[in-house]
């Protein structure tokens, strides 16, 4: 069981995820933006976040640098619909450990998670 942070602006994604989620034995913490993300993560500490790249007020690679500044080690997986090579570069250089193309199928986030908190 691990702790995770999801962040997805569309509230329909948040609780699909959830749903996924909880039903595999992880505990869910839920923000709409990245700059939510920043807090959270600060405050709550999760094992794993699960990010949306394009979000309102702060999007999810400026999340992911600002995340990574504060706890190098943390474990961020990107999830995005725009399948463009460009933005899977900039997050793995930004330090995402996976990114999962929307729509996404439930048994490869539940390998993504796995594969960080195993």
């Amino acid at each position: 069981m691990a702790k995770i942070l999801v962040v997805d602006d569309a509230m329909f994604m948040r609780s699909r995820l959830r749903g996924l989620l909880e039903s595999a034995g992880h505990v869910v913490i839920e923000a709409a933006n990245g700059k939510e993300a920043v807090e959270a993560f600060g405050r709550e500490h999760p094992d794993v976040v699960l990010m949306d790249v394009t979000m309102p007020e702060m999007d999810g690679l400026e999340a992911l640098k600002r995340i990574r500044g504060q706890t190098p080690a943390a474990r961020v997986i990107m999830c995005s619909a725009l399948g463009q090579q460009s933005i899977v570069l900039e997050a793995i250089k930004a330090g995402a450990k996976d990114f999962i193309v929307k729509p996404f199928r439930p048994e490869k986030v539940l390998e993504a998670v796995g594969r960080q908190v195993s």
